[in-house]
Formats: structure tokens, sequence, C-alpha cells
């Protein structure tokens, strides 16, 4: 079972229309899957009550810092798969679920002011490794990109977290008018209507490809794992 957790200390930052895109993507190929609305705004837990959740996707937002490593454990019991979608800030509860990951993903836009928050977020996983004496991969995620254009910001913050050795998803999580009516609409890409919805198979194709490279590189833990046992 593995567990995927969203974590930024800036708002805004995409990790709700991350960890919903992934959900929902990992829910369509099968097994069931639980996604945890650690944010206090519960944008994860507004969408799941729009008709259309997949059945096999649970959402749980009853959890505090006190709970949430229990609730993690708890749901990767009977879950292929746990997503824990955090608050924007660093706190205790992040703390705590960082420490239970298998895989943090750290959603930023091209963005200089991003950019140093998704470094923050880097050493404090950095600071949990050492505190839990274990290694926590992560990636940085970059959201609301434009499909068509690569900025000069974008390039030149990638090119320095691969400077720094930080990981970077290839895909990157598209501005797309779908996303947004995600949430407006609630249940699935594959549902909307593209009669409603504008470039909606390119909004899919993003989103599969985010949930094959997410897959990959559990997958790639999962290898090291075993050359080191």
């Amino acid at each position: 079972m593995p567990t995927i957790v969203f974590a930024s200390p800036k708002g805004g930052a995409g990790k709700s229309t991350a960890s919903v895109l992934l959900a929902t993507q990992l829910a369509g190929r099968g097994g069931p899957v639980t996604l945890i609305d650690a944010d206090p705004n519960r944008p994860v837990s507004k969408w799941a009550k729009r008709p259309g959740k997949p059945a096999n996707l649970t959402v749980l937002d009853d959890v505090t810092e006190d709970t949430i490593i229990e609730t993690i454990e708890r749901a990767g019991r009977t879950s292929r798969f746990v997503l824990v979608d955090l608050e924007g800030t660093a706190s205790v509860m992040v703390s705590f679920a960082i420490s239970r990951a298998d895989l943090v993903i750290i959603p930023s836009q091209g963005s200089h002011l991003d950019a140093e928050q998704a470094a923050r977020a880097i050493r404090l996983i950095k600071k949990q490794e050492e505190a839990f004496r274990l290694a926590i991969p992560s990636a940085v995620l970059f959201t609301r990109t434009s499909a068509a254009i690569r900025t000069r910001d974008l390039s030149r913050i990638a090119g320095e977290f691969a400077a720094a050795a930080a990981a970077v998803f290839r895909t990157q999580i598209h501005e797309r008018a779908a996303y947004r009516a995600l949430f407006a609409f609630g249940g699935t890409l594959e549902r909307l209507d593209p009669a409603q919805v504008s470039n909606l198979k390119p909004a899919i194709d993003n989103a599969r490809a985010f949930a094959d490279e997410t897959i990959a590189l559990l997958q790639e833990r999962t290898a090291q794992r075993a050359e080191v046992a």
C-alpha cells in the first residue's frame, strides 16, 4: 500500500487539483483508493460531495494532527493507494504525514515565490528523514503551466532544482478548463461533458501521464528497497 502525500507550505500551489486528478486516475485503474483531505478548507471533500465520485474512492476529512498517522495506517490496510492532501502550511500534521509517505509530491507553479516554498518543503522532508532515519522520496510537480509555452522563469527554476539534485516530474499539470470544471461539477474527467468543457481529451491525457509517472516512481522505490534488502 503506497502512501502519496501532497505537500507545500504555500497555499494555491495546486495540491488539491493534483490529488483529485491522481486519485480518480488510480481509482479508474481498479482497486480501492483512499484520499485524505487534511486541508482546513476541505476542497477535496467539497468535490467528493458532488455526483460522480468513483465508488472505489473513499474521501476522509475527519483528521487532526493527533489522528493523521492512525488514519493513514488504517486506510492502508484496506486501500491499494492512500493519498493525503495537506494544508498549505508547515505544521505538526504535515510533518507526521510526511513521515509515513512512500512519495511526497510537491506542487509548485512556475514562479520564484512558489519555487522558494517548494524548496522549504524539500528541507522539511530532509529533516523528517533525519528524525525518523529513513528515506522519503520526493519530487516537484509543476502545476498550472502552459501546454504550449515553456516560460523562461519555469526553465530557470527547473534548472535550479536539477542543480540541487531535487527530483522533478517530467509531466506538468497544465492550466486546463477541465480541471476547474472537475471541482464545479464533480466526478472524473472522463465523465465530464465535452460539449460543456473545452479541450477535454488533452486534459485527460495530461492526467493519465501524471498517474503513469507517479506509478513509475513508486515502482522505482520498490525496486530500490529490494536491492537494499
